[in-house]
């Protein structure tokens, strides 16, 4: 599969597009001051124990108090409070590996039995501050490196499940088993497949240095106080899906390029060649069509090519897709047959919105019902397949009698919203309409629609001189593109009374054809 990463570089942000087959599936937004990110860690304070939630609130300097669930605290954490009380008293040479393990704490326990108030922990950021919710954390800390993930405080070591062969696996763990530090868990990623040692050991020894600064940070840090942060999203991407599909990774800040360089010559030597500046005068984004797919895949509405289209209203953290057929319908196959293929078509688009704006919790998606059992068990096998390009952790139920598949998905970060919606010209902001760059697209479905759904012979467009200007410029023209398509001749004509983005069809009698 062909993948990109276009990287635009503003003043006070960085906006990372993937784009798979050249079609937008992912889209993050990183802000040059950003704090609380996934995976930094800080030293907190105790505030509040909270028994009958089970959980405890810490405040680790947001505005609100970070919370700390009994399942999130890590079987280990009497191991890490008595570390970070060791710390406090300047132990010398205090590590990791010489610190005496403690029992592991009980599942089924009470979290006034493990913290108190005013106690000082290290926490690390599980789920980004969202709505009017403070940070998510847990202290069960991790670093998540190219191949392997290192959990201190734990012993042991765990294999993807995405590697299927048991020799393979066995492999890793007895390589891990003989070079991870003592006192150290880890967790081997699906990338450390087929990987060498060296590779393995040199990822394993970056992530146990990242440990040693933590730890020698700790007798000088104060709670609330930031010990370390996880690396910037652009690096955090490269570093999860970057693999032999990808062919370009473009960005247009030279300093930026320098740094995607320096990191990938780490993690990938072989690779760098595919980290190119983008140097030219028309923007990055617009350049390679990322603009035109981002006001096209966000917003209340959107529409598939053949016609299909997808309503999504959500919720804080419930959200619901509805598909309908629109104007889609073969009049050659039956109803039943109709409705699988306009569902196996909006399997595939549900999929990529869930990637694209990052949707967690809760999703309900009623598709078109279908009767037939056979066609319900295609319908969820399309849609597993299509999810498991998802990084993100997520469970997809079977649809149910009423046509609803119910889909839960990690949620660690707000959901990526794109207002796409511009100001009207013709009302001066007193209204708003779709964006103007999808207009051509918009036309050119209606004229598709009504030539081979519709069968019209002939179709008068009114339109706004400017539109008008635009389709009839130069010789290999619009009306000509769309007569070599349709093998019908489409009549133009330029209606100043238009607002900018106004048209109408008219048949041969000079009746408006309703759309």
């Amino acid at each position: 599969m062909n993948k990109e990463l276009i990287i635009n570089s503003t003043s006070n942000e960085v906006e990372i597009a993937l784009l798979e087959e050249k079609l937008l599936v992912e889209l993050n937004k990183e802000k040059s001051n950003s704090e609380f990110a996934v995976g930094d860690i800080y030293l907190g304070r105790v505030k509040k124990i909270m028994p009958g939630l089970n959980a405890a609130f810490v405040d680790v300097g947001y505005g609100k108090d970070a919370f700390l669930h009994y399942l999130d605290l890590g079987p280990q954490i009497n191991s890490l409070l008595k570390y970070i009380k060791a710390s406090f008293s300047n132990t010398p040479g205090l590590s990791i590996g010489e610190h005496k393990m403690e029992e592991d704490i009980q599942k089924s326990g009470r979290i006034n039995n493990v913290l108190k108030p005013n106690q000082q922990i290290l926490v690390q950021v599980a789920k980004e501050p969202i709505s009017t919710k403070g940070p998510r954390v847990t202290s069960e800390l991790s670093f998540a490196g190219r191949y392997v993930v290192l959990i201190p405080f734990s012993d042991k070591i765990s294999v993807s499940q995405k590697i299927k062969s048991a020799e393979e696996r066995n492999r890793l763990k007895r390589l891990i088993a003989s070079i991870k530090p003592k006192n150290c868990g880890v967790i081997i990623r699906t990338v450390a497949e087929g990987k060498l040692v060296a590779d393995l050991d040199g990822d394993l020894r970056n992530l146990y240095k990242k440990w040693e600064i933590t730890s020698q940070k700790l007798p000088t840090s104060k709670a609330p106080q930031k010990i370390i942060g996880e690396i910037d999203r652009t690096s955090a991407i490269l570093r999860d899906v970057l693999n032999e599909d990808f062919n370009n990774i473009i960005v247009n800040d030279a300093v930026l390029h320098e740094e995607i360089r320096n990191y990938i010559q780490k993690i990938s030597p072989g690779k760098v060649h595919i980290v190119k500046l983008h140097s030219g005068k028309i923007p990055i984004f617009e350049q390679y069509g990322v603009d035109k797919q981002i006001k096209a895949s966000f917003g209340k509405t959107i529409t598939i090519k053949s016609g299909t289209y997808l309503i999504i209203e959500h919720t804080e953290a419930l959200h619901v897709i509805d598909i309908n057929s629109g104007h889609r319908v073969n009049s050659e196959q039956n109803q039943e047959a109709n409705a699988l293929e306009v569902n196996l078509e909006a399997a595939t688009e549900v999929a990529r919105q869930l990637r694209l704006r990052d949707m967690g919790g809760i999703i309900v998606i009623d598709f078109i019902d279908m009767n037939q059992g056979n066609n319900r068990r295609k319908l969820y096998d399309r849609l597993k397949e299509e999810m498991n390009r998802d990084r993100a952790k997520h469970s997809i139920l079977p649809p149910s009698k009423f046509g609803l598949v119910q889909i839960t998905r990690q949620r660690v970060r707000p959901e990526m919203n794109v207002q796409i919606l511009e100001k009207c010209p013709a009302c001066d902001g007193t209204g708003e309409i779709r964006p103007s760059i999808l207009v051509t697209d918009d036309i050119e479905n209606n004229i598709s629609y009504l030539i081979r759904e519709q069968n019209e012979k002939h179709l008068l467009l009114c339109l706004h001189p400017y539109i008008y200007a635009y389709f009839t410029k130069g010789f290999f023209n619009m009306k000509w593109k769309w007569y070599f398509r349709f093998k019908r001749r489409i009549k133009l004509q330029p209606m100043p009374s238009y607002h900018f983005l106004e048209y109408h069809f008219f048949n041969k009698a000079g009746d408006e054809i309703k759309m």
